[in-house]
């Protein structure tokens, strides 16, 4: 149902453009203007009656386009757009195209907005014939980086990562950080590809590439060190999983499991223990610690565990760092301690399973698994995992 903002600027328009005309028609030939004044009211009457709809199709109607009403047209398209009805929107901005009086700044501008139309739609293929053309021949240049940027959108909504870096390189990826995070993805997209259909050299070319337009880009690392674990290099491995602290500590969860694997094929648990005391002394998240306490578990003893958990808990306050020392304790108790001690993890792994692991830093989108694209808000890189109390 339309809202009493879009029937005011549509009244209004109407208002406009009816005097806006009537002034070029006096200044050509006076033509009488009974007709816009009957549509207007024939609009009124549909509002009382509350016809909303076909009011709102009346005042449209009625809006005489001139020179000096184009962007009046345009806004209403947008307007029409924003409020989930791309599809008057695409009417109103097509009837403007077919108006042989456009120059080719106002076509250009229209065209654009068109586009928008369809991808509101989803009509990808006909807004992609759009923006191309505009980005091949638009005279604007604020216009084709618009055109640019949406196409860049569109292809990247596609899968398209190749033809979305050649669009967007190099001025989109200069000009916007945005822009340069998600050229760092799409490139990793490739490798990931190229990973799987056997070319590491390919690969490799890609990474090198996405860390040299966005140094910070996490997922860079770790498929690097991923390639390096292929051919079995496990020391370059280490030394790449390394940067990842360096690069974005919010990250250091998601190194974790590779890192230990890589020192248990290098059967090196003691270089595993120095590098996680390493990362407790600069990320003291709760997935480093419980690693650690496992590891001195199986070499020093439970107590050794106990002892270490006991320790981080004292400096700051973990649910899940928690949940593991209840555990621990479980397993020298006996009797009425060990039913207790059950009861307690039992609320505890409740809580555990009840929360999120990762959370998009734009948008609060959260759930179990990392996304390298926020699949609310569509951001690259910026779901990472969660802290604090309830997460590491």
């Amino acid at each position: 149902m339309p809202d009493a903002l879009l029937l005011t600027l549509l009244l209004a328009a109407v208002a406009i453009g009816w005097w806006l005309g009537r002034r070029e028609r006096k200044a050509r030939d006076p033509v009488p203007t009974n007709e816009l004044a009957r549509d207007y009211y024939v609009g009124l009457n549909y509002l009382l009656n509350d016809q909303q709809d076909r009011a709102i199709e009346t005042f449209v109607a009625a809006l005489e386009v001139n020179s000096e009403t184009i962007d009046t047209h345009i806004t209403l398209g947008n307007l029409f757009r924003s409020r989930g009805e791309a599809d008057r929107a695409v009417k109103i901005h097509q009837n403007l195209l077919a108006r042989p009086t456009l120059s080719s700044a106002q076509g250009e501008k229209v065209q654009l907005e068109l586009a928008r139309d369809f991808l509101a739609l989803g009509l990808l293929d006909r807004a992609e014939r759009l923006l191309k053309a505009l980005v091949r021949d638009c005279q604007d240049g604020e216009r084709r980086q618009a055109a640019k940027r949406l196409l860049v959108d569109l292809l990247e909504r596609e899968g398209e990562w190749q033809a979305a870096l050649d669009v967007a390189q190099p001025q989109l990826i200069r000009d916007s950080e945005e822009v340069r995070r998600a050229a760092a993805h799409w490139l990793c997209q490739l490798a990931e590809q190229e990973r799987l259909e056997a070319s590491p050299g390919l690969a490799r070319k890609h990474l090198r590439r996405a860390l040299s337009i966005d140094p910070r880009c996490v997922r860079a690392n770790l498929l690097l060190a991923a390639l390096e674990h292929d051919t079995g290099h496990y020391r370059q491995e280490i030394r790449l999983l390394e940067r990842i602290p360096d690069r974005d500590p919010a990250f250091t969860p998601t190194l974790l499991a590779p890192l230990a694997n890589a020192y248990r094929l290098l059967d090196d648990e003691e270089g595993l223990v120095r590098h996680l005391e390493q990362l407790v002394a600069r990320t003291p998240y709760t997935s480093v610690i419980i690693l650690l306490a496992e590891t001195i578990r199986h070499r020093e003893g439970l107590q050794a565990a106990i002892d270490l958990v006991s320790e981080q808990l004292n400096r700051e306050s973990s649910l899940g760092a928690l949940d593991y020392l209840i555990d621990l304790y479980r397993q020298h108790s006996v009797g009425e301690p060990l039913e207790q001690l059950q009861l307690l993890q039992q609320h505890t792994s409740t809580l555990l399973a009840a929360l999120p692991r990762h959370r998009c830093r734009r948008c609060g989108h959260a759930g179990e698994t990392l996304h390298w694209q926020c699949p609310r808000c569509r951001s690259w890189g910026t779901t990472k995992p969660i802290t604090g109390i309830e997460g590491e």
